[in-house]
This record gives structure tokens, sequence and C-alpha cells, in this order.
């Protein structure tokens, strides 16, 4: 479910709840909407703010957290991509076909990350797989002919290797960090909050105005965690321009 998608049935649910709290405090008995009962009713609700609020708390940090490893990931992969070319540069003209091969790859291995399907965009795909394995291959087959050559070959092997890793790292990494049944007990709660905030006051202009725009945050926060849970997609998703401009044209 898209976060945009999952943003709206978050605020009809609340907004039905909210309503639904209106209809009860039309048929509900006045003594149990006052007195004790008035007193319990906000106390139940604030226990349900509290947690709900360290929910958000706890979902922020953790999408948080995920995008920022990610896009270290990602600045991690433009630096070998660089070091990688540097290297190859060092070492001759021996290498130049090996610094077309890297240019070739990088537009397909951004292609393979950047999709708006997050999950079957980062899956590894064939063909960028193959021109992974066809660097690699080039490298191996380079033939050293002093000791500094030799040097910056298993150096480029090495940082050719810590790339591959990094795609596959960034191709394993779930679609969604956002936990489901976190965010379905968030707007459980919040069903439950705006349901008695209508429930417990006789509703006016001025009180529907508040509430709606209260639903209307929610649902806001609910959509830029999803969006922050999606790193290659959607408003919030990392920037590929850097990796995209690393390399300047031979």
């Amino acid at each position: 479910m898209s976060p945009i998608v999952a943003a709206g049935t978050a605020f009809v649910l609340i907004l039905g709840s909210m309503i639904l709290g209106t209809v009860l405090r039309s048929i509900l008995p006045e003594q149990h909407l006052t007195g004790d009962s008035k007193e319990v009713i906000r106390l139940a609700t604030a226990l349900v703010a509290t947690m709900s609020a360290l929910v958000l708390a706890l979902l922020f940090a953790s999408t948080r957290s995920s995008s920022e490893h990610t896009s270290s990931a990602v600045s991690r992969m433009t630096a070998d991509i660089v070091e990688l070319d540097t290297l190859l540069a060092e070492y001759g003209p021996e290498a130049a076909p090996l610094r077309k091969a890297v240019r070739d790859e990088v537009g397909p291995l951004i292609d393979s990350i950047w999709r708006e399907d997050a999950v079957e965009g980062r899956r590894a795909d064939s063909s960028v797989a193959s021109q992974s394995g066809s660097v690699l291959y080039m490298l191996r087959e380079l033939k050293p002919q002093t000791t500094v050559q030799s040097s910056l070959q298993a150096r480029a092997l090495q940082v050719s290797t810590d790339l591959s890793q990094i795609r596959l790292t960034l191709a394993s990494q779930p679609g969604d960090s956002t936990s489901r049944p976190f965010m379905s007990v968030l707007v459980l709660w919040l069903m439950f909050i705006f349901a008695t905030f209508s429930m417990t006051a006789k509703p006016n202009a001025t009180l529907t105005a508040i509430l709606f725009i209260c639903i209307v945050s929610a649902s806001g926060a609910i959509y830029l965690i999803l969006e922050l849970g999606s790193p290659f997609g959607g408003l919030m998703q990392v920037s590929n321009d850097t990796l995209r401009g690393a390399l300047a044209p031979l």
C-alpha cells in the first residue's frame, strides 16, 4: 500500500471514529458522560494518547535510522565508484576499456535501485549483475607489468567487491521498513482518542474544526513516516544525482 493511500485510509477511519463518537454522545445517558465516568474517560484517553506518542516516536526513529543507513550506503557506493575510476586511470591505458565498462554500469545500476516499485526495483536484475561480473572479470584479466600496477589492481578488485556487496545490501533491503502492526495499532488508538474527544464534548463549529485539523495532522504524520520508510521512491527518496554524476565522460 502506498503512503498516500495508507494515510488517506487512516484519515477516513479516524474521521469515522470521530463521527461515531458524536453519535454515541447523542444516544448515551447523560450520567455515562459526567462525573466519575467523565474523569475515567479522560484518564483512559490520556493513557492511550501517551502510548500513541511513544509508538509514533518509535516508528519515526526506526524509519529515520533506516533512511540514514541507506543514504550512507549510497554515499559509500559513490565514493567507491570514484575511487575505482581513479585507480584505473592511474593503472594506465590498458585499463581504458574497464573505465568505460564502469561508466556503462552506473546507469543501469541506478535504474535498478531507484524505481517507483520499491520492491521489484531493488531486486538484482540480470543485466546489471552480468555487467558487474564483466567488470570483475576484466579486472582479474589485467596483466600488471610493475609492482605499482599490481598494487592498483589489488585495490581495484577490493573496491569492486565492496561495490557488489553494497548493491546486494540495497537489493535485500525491504521495500517498506515501517512496521505494519505498529502502524495498525497506532491508527486504532487514534480512532479511540478522537472518538472519546467527540463523545465527551458537545459538538460545535470550533470543536469540529479543531478536531478536523488534528486528524489531518495525525494522518500527515503517518504519511511522512511511511514516505521516510521508502528511501528509493516517493517525495523523500534518497537522491541519486551525486551517484549519477560521479564520473565525468571519458
